[in-house]
């Protein structure tokens, strides 16, 4: 080995892993050369994009799921309440197939006009008569 060589390690390594005799994959092998360092660095972070979108993808995806699945969660259970009300309906008795519970008009009448006095109940105080207004005179009735 010359000086020059001794004092260079990339040149060392070169010569190390080139006298081996035998080549290993692509990927295991290591290189030294930079542009080969290079390239394999474009093309690993071309993949990295790749990957991330993907991934991004896949997440959104599964977002989509999740709101479905909790959708139709919520359709089942309002499916069920529906079903149970109706259940309960069934069993309930029809209050409009029986007439001694409707309320007839005459009997809403009754209730919202107050009773007459009787003769054994004292006579409330009638409201005093209201004066009677004196007729306006022509010029007075004109004006609003």
């Amino acid at each position: 080995m010359t000086n020059e060589t001794q004092n260079d390690p990339m040149e060392f390594i070169k010569n190390m892993w080139g006298n081996m005799g035998f080549s290993l994959p692509g990927m295991v092998t290591p290189t030294v050369d930079t542009d080969e360092l290079g390239k394999r660095i474009a093309d690993l972070k071309a993949v990295e994009g790749w990957l991330k979108s993907n991934l991004s993808l896949l997440q959104m995806t599964i977002q989509g799921l999740e709101m479905q699945r909790a959708t139709l969660l919520a359709f089942q259970q309002m499916s069920q309440a529906t079903q149970e009300a109706a259940a309960e309906a069934e069993n309930a008795p029809n209050p409009f197939l029986n007439p001694a519970v409707w309320q007839m008009p005459w009997d809403l009448m009754k209730s919202a006009v107050p009773p007459a006095p009787t003769s054994s109940e004292p006579a409330a105080e009638t409201p005093a008569a209201k004066p009677k207004r004196s007729p306006r005179k022509k010029s007075e009735q004109s004006k609003p």
